[in-house]
């Protein structure tokens, strides 16, 4: 059986106040009532007991009443400068994880370059007999991570996921806002499977326990799907046509 009401989070630093200044009251009370029922008996000429009590407790304890409050007083103060100082740490690293989201963003290249790129390892595939494979990663913020800096950030976390699996030789690019391509030299259509499956795990892991954004990734394979660069090229606009 709950007894008290259920505190959320939304409403914590308020409660936290509330009760904070309850317990100040509740010292402020307890300490006058305490010297009010003392009084009497302290400087009232007809005393209960035998031998009156000491005057100098009777000060002695109103005095830690008062150190007790300012204690307190001075507790609640500091509390709340913490609390100033960690908001202000949060919105730094928050700016800071954004601009790094922004400059990695920033970094990879476009369509072009992925034009470039994948006419002429197909080229050297064809000409070897090697195995080429394309993954084509969209990338989709939920509606709350869809606009403004969140959005921004939740791309860059999915771009360093993207980029810390990735091989020396494969490239990453970034064909729209939210597609980006990957090109594995050499990797045939199960190898491709298996590395989509395992940067599926990465991104999911890093989309966190908000789901801030969802992948989907399209696996395409030269021979297996494919027989020409323009093919290739043609899946990846067709993705990102349907942004």
């Amino acid at each position: 059986m709950q007894v008290f009401d259920k505190v959320s989070q939304k409403t914590i630093d308020r409660r936290d106040q509330q009760l904070s200044f309850l317990a100040l009251i509740m010292v402020v009370i307890l300490g006058g009532g305490m010297a009010l029922l003392m009084y009497p008996t302290v400087f009232g000429r007809a005393a209960v007991i035998p031998v009156a009590p000491s005057r100098t407790l009777f000060y002695g304890f109103c005095a830690l009443c008062i150190l007790m409050v300012l204690y307190l007083v001075n507790r609640m103060r500091v509390v709340k400068n913490l609390r100033a100082s960690l908001v202000e740490e949060r919105e730094q690293l928050a700016q800071i994880l954004q601009q790094s989201s922004a400059e990695l963003l920033g970094t990879l290249m476009g369509f072009s370059h992925f034009q470039d790129r994948l006419t002429m390892d197909f080229r050297r595939a064809a000409q070897v007999g090697e195995p080429l494979s394309l993954l084509l990663v969209q990338v989709n913020p939920s509606e709350i991570f869809a606009r403004g800096p969140q959005a921004e950030l939740a791309l860059g976390d999915a771009a360093k996921v993207l980029r810390r699996k990735l091989r020396a030789e494969d490239s990453l690019y970034r064909l729209s806002s939210e597609v980006f391509a990957i090109v594995l030299p050499g990797v045939a259509d199960e190898a491709a499977r298996q590395t989509a499956g395992r940067l599926s795990e990465g991104l999911a892991d890093a989309s966190g326990a908000s789901n801030r954004y969802s992948a989907e990734i399209q696996v395409v394979n030269y021979p297996e799907h494919v027989k020409s660069a323009s093919e290739m090229e043609r899946r990846a606009s067709a993705m990102t046509n349907t942004e």
